[in-house]
């Protein structure tokens, strides 16, 4: 049976059907995406799934005590509260409870017998049975073992983490509750390369019923086990991760165009006969005039498939060879080195994605390269003839206040783009803005319009040089499939902060990258190419400490570490020793087992074939787990044991 079903719902936003007799369910175990279009309803969908607004019509059915948990775009923390505050609000219902048992076993114990004592005793058992169910009477081991589980430090202020932590903060509050689905819109925001690889495998290895909107193409495809798109109102469902989703959509766009053109054609035929002449008309069928105005109604209700983004940069005049040239630069703040002894050459054409932890020193890096900021040691050359556009990641340059139209041309109704002139109007409508909207304040769009509208400003404008910091954030994927091929195929130079691995590996020619403490080293390629250059070179340098350790340990005697040994077991009794030698092969054959299985959730493939099998493996992997945490308990026990 389903966690959760939607039939036939309905949503509409002013004229706008954003659910259109849609139809979604959830199985347990499942790790569904939900992808769109911006604006398209998907945060609607969510916040339905999460009972925190109503569909305008339609059936919702939810299993009996089925819990569920919500964690938005932007979580709201009080600044003041301690992590372990923050997260503990999560259960602040079992808290409740147990704060209401205590005051009723208070009252109990000043109550003489008699109706009263009874009535408190009644709802003593009451609530006693609920913190049973919700597991409430260990609340704090819970939040601490959550708060381990995570890596989150249960004394420090929430104020003073950074996006990514207060990400992982919302998600540990989330997941302190253990519930049954979790909702989740956008995890991978304010997230960096090690906070995005931790959020999935902590979502792969989760037993709760997923449904999470992201733009991100890799975690969809590492994490997703079907996508469900909305799309014109309607949601399409696709088993497997997104790889196998393009495949299926692009078969189905052909079919659709298909069945259209052939609609068409049949129209066009029968709007020919019904203009015929007198005789003509004399034996035309009542039944065939009624099934053209059908036809007709049929074409006007159509919804076909939105545009996409036009996407063309004003290309300025050649930039110089050489964009910049950096040697030895360091830069500190206060003791902290951000970039220590950097040297490297950006020429024109080059594409370069800059990789790091949040705080690493990305942006500051970049206003180095450009000139905006001085070295405190090294040198800095700056290129000639260089038109810099910048796209901020905090979208600083949109005034709030101002039109769409006096963003992208202020005083003027017309736009130049690689010397023609084109109508503001027709200009915002590449960028899938309504004429009717051009008059609209900036503040009235959402996070995926705003980005939108700033490109627009950014490719209104005469460049050589393109500065993207985190251009990707809440792009919808179509449009962000038109930025990369405009990018791949810009003659200027482009300077890349993202956090998105596709965009980078499909966009960057080579990648500049934090190796920690300040230290920054150039590699060739984009993203998937420098993680194996990455990870070739770390490998080497375990190899070395391997081979020195080995040189070292082939010194003591093997004769005293057998004597040693020999000790150590004749502590134990026979049986123990059997259990001793038997323990590695057994958490051998879980770790196997679990592997197995885990590749076949991730997959996702058993959830289409088979709901029932795909429930029985998840809670075989849950299992698992706890097999082999009793397992390496015990081998730790009689290790001890027999020390």
């Amino acid at each position: 049976m389903s966690l959760y079903t939607i039939t036939g719902a309905q949503l509409a936003f002013g004229h706008v059907a954003l659910l259109d007799h849609a139809d979604f369910s959830l199985e347990a175990g499942e790790r569904v995406g939900l992808i769109g279009r911006n604006g398209a309803g998907k945060s609607s969908l969510l916040k339905i799934v999460a009972d925190l607004t109503k569909p305008d019509d339609g059936l919702v059915t939810r299993q009996q005590g089925l819990t569920s948990v919500y964690v938005p775009q932007e979580p709201e923390f009080d600044t003041d509260d301690t992590v372990f505050e923050a997260v503990a609000a999560g259960l602040t219902h079992a808290r409740d409870l147990l704060d209401q048992y205590d005051a009723v076993a208070n009252q109990l114990a000043d109550e003489p017998e008699g109706p009263e004592h009874d009535a408190l005793m009644s709802r003593m058992n009451t609530l006693q049975s609920a913190l049973d169910h919700s597991d409430a009477w260990n609340w704090s081991t819970r939040v601490a073992t959550t708060l381990q589980q995570i890596g989150l430090n249960g004394e420090a202020r929430v104020g003073s983490l950074s996006g990514g932590m207060q990400k992982r903060v919302a998600l540990a509050r989330a997941l302190v509750v253990q519930p049954d689905v979790l909702l989740l819109d956008e995890p991978t925001n304010h997230l960096d390369f090690d906070g995005i690889r931790w959020l999935e495998e902590l979502l792969v290895s989760l037993r709760a019923g997923l449904l999470f909107i992201t733009h991100d193409r890799a975690f969809l495809d590492r994490v997703a086990t079907r996508i469900v798109e909305l799309d014109r109102g309607r949601l399409l469902s696709y088993p497997g991760n997104f790889s196998a989703y393009q495949t299926r959509k692009a078969q189905q766009l052909e079919v659709e165009q298909v069945e259209a053109a052939k609609f068409d054609k049949l129209l066009a035929q029968e709007e020919v006969w019904i203009r015929k002449g007198v005789e003509a008309r004399r034996t035309r069928s009542v039944g065939r005039i009624a099934r053209l105005v059908e036809m007709r109604n049929e074409r006007a209700e159509r919804r076909n498939v939105q545009g996409n983004v036009k996407l063309d940069v004003g290309q300025g005049e050649k930039s110089g060879k050489i964009v910049a040239e950096l040697t030895d630069v360091t830069k500190r703040y206060g003791s902290r080195t951000v970039v220590d002894t950097f040297t490297a050459t950006v020429m024109r054409g080059d594409k370069i994605g800059f990789v790091g932890p949040n705080g690493a020193g990305k942006t500051t890096l970049l206003k180095m390269i450009l000139g905006e900021l001085p070295p405190d040691e090294g040198t800095v050359r700056i290129g000639t003839n260089l038109q810099v556009a910048y796209f901020d990641q905090m979208r600083a340059q949109l005034d709030l206040d101002k039109s769409l139209a006096d963003t992208i041309s202020p005083g003027s109704e017309w736009v130049e783009v690689n010397g023609q002139k084109k109508h503001v109007m027709s200009y915002l409508g590449d960028f899938l803005f309504a004429p009717e909207r051009a008059r609209s304040p900036v503040k009235s769009l959402s996070g995926g319009e705003r980005n939108r509208l700033l490109l627009a400003r950014l490719f209104a404008r005469p460049a050589n040089v393109l500065v993207l910091d985190e251009p990707t954030n809440d792009l919808d994927i179509p449009t962000l499939e038109l930025l990369e091929e405009l990018l791949t195929e810009y003659d200027g130079t482009v300077l890349l902060v993202s956090h998105d691995r596709a965009f980078l590996d499909n966009v960057a020619t080579s990648v500049i990258a934090s190796e920690g403490g300040g230290k920054w080293r150039e590699y060739v390629g984009g993203f998937t190419d420098w993680q194996i250059q990455r990870d070739r070179s770390q490998q080497m340098a375990q190899d070395a400490q391997k081979d020195a350790a080995k040189e070292v340990a082939s010194k003591d005697s093997g004769a005293a570490s057998a004597g040693r040994n020999t000790q150590r077991a004749a502590k134990l009794s026979f049986k123990d020793q059997r259990e001793l030698e038997a323990l590695p092969a057994k958490i051998a054959a879980l770790e196997a087992e679990q592997k197995t299985i885990g590749a076949q959730l991730e997959d996702g493939s058993v959830f289409a074939k088979d709901a029932q099998e795909g429930t029985r493996l998840t809670e075989r992997y849950a299992a698992i787990d706890e097999e082999l945490l009793i397992a390496l308990e015990r081998w730790d026990e009689l290790e001890n044991k027999r020390k």
